[in-house]
């Protein structure tokens, strides 16, 4: 039976149990996202005990958990499919209880998800997470699990989502970081006015690729195909960019039109890596104002290019990070941003 997350259990580290999601642990997650987030976590289903259960069941989410003897739930974890591509899977939605913070739970829950949990399943050849930059607690664990940090989101979440905590002021941006299980070598394009950044973060990469610079023309019958997610709470809009056609434009014109109609502020666009014209439209992406994010490996299974919009502050000041080359690759996107701005 699950306790009461008012009673705090005195614990150690030898105490706690990590393992996959059961049923009778839904209970627990939700009073956890509770514990931490109040009523503020912008993903409902974290509030409703059945549909975490059925996305368990489904494949939408693995809960990954951390447990005490009594079976309260201290912590959690979870994979799930949010990128174009089916086999490259996000890591995220992680909380520990405040109360049992020092006893390395997160750390034990990270462990058993990279090194137990993906090498059991075969359909996940890349995962992906996002490490907010708010704080540098997730960062420290990047390279312990041979993730490689390859784009910078700026301003992904808003301050609300953290006003339990008082952990954020503005917009938190986050640092996009890779681990490769399964590789694919295969060819990418890279745009000639980023050929530079990108083959720097590309050097980092243990998986290879067949690298290129992007110089062909958009054929004259190829039509654009996308789509657009906006994130109600968070004010964000993503647009996929699928395939870059001779009316790039004006499609692309009328994506950005309709994220702007719902109130989006943060403007993200993914385009296509394997496409031999993509520097056009990086290109016609640059004069609308987007600016530098990074490299998204296997998103579309080939690899992905992210530039991003603001229509709010960036608060580049309150970013914090660890390693020396995420420092630089805030540089290289802080330039870009004056860039687009000027």
């Amino acid at each position: 039976m699950e306790t009461d997350l008012n009673k705090t259990e005195k614990l150690t580290k030898q105490d706690v149990t990590v393992g996959n999601f059961c049923p009778e642990d839904a209970e627990g997650i939700v009073r956890l996202f509770r514990s931490v987030y109040g009523e503020n976590y912008p993903i409902r289903l974290f509030y409703d005990p059945a549909a975490i259960v059925a996305a368990n069941q489904d494949g939408r989410y693995f809960s990954l958990v951390a447990r005490s003897p009594s079976g309260q739930v201290i912590g959690v974890n979870h994979l799930f499919p949010s990128a174009p591509n089916p086999a490259l899977y996000e890591t995220g939605v992680g909380l520990v209880l405040k109360e049992y913070r020092n006893l390395g739970v997160n750390g034990r829950v990270l462990r058993f998800l990279y090194e137990t949990f993906v090498p059991q399943k075969p359909h996940i050849e890349e995962v992906f997470g996002e490490a907010v930059c708010n704080h540098i607690f997730q960062q420290k664990v990047v390279s312990t699990h041979k993730f490689v940090e390859t784009a910078l989101e700026i301003a992904l979440m808003p301050a609300e989502a953290y006003n339990k905590e008082k952990s954020a002021t503005g917009r938190v941006a986050t640092l996009d970081v890779f681990r490769c299980y399964h590789p694919k070598p295969h060819r990418i394009y890279l745009p000639a006015v980023y050929e530079g950044p990108l083959r720097w973060i590309y050097a980092q990469l243990d998986d290879t690729r067949q690298i290129d610079v992007s110089s062909m023309h958009v054929p004259a019958a190829l039509n654009s195909k996308g789509k657009l997610a906006v994130f109600e709470f968070a004010q964000v809009a993503r647009m996929a960019v699928y395939e870059i056609g001779y009316d790039f434009n004006t499609f692309f014109s009328d994506l950005e039109a309709r994220a702007r109609a719902q109130q989006a502020v943060v403007l993200q666009v993914w385009v296509n890596l394997t496409t031999p014209w993509v520097g056009e439209a990086v290109d016609i992406l640059r004069g609308m104002g987007y600016f530098f994010g990074g490299a998204l490996p296997r998103w579309f299974d080939g690899d992905g290019f992210l530039m991003q919009k603001l229509i709010c502050p960036p608060d580049f000041d309150s970013i914090q990070l660890v390693s020396d080359f995420a420092k630089k690759l805030l540089s290289v996107v802080k330039e870009d941003w004056h860039r687009a701005g000027s």
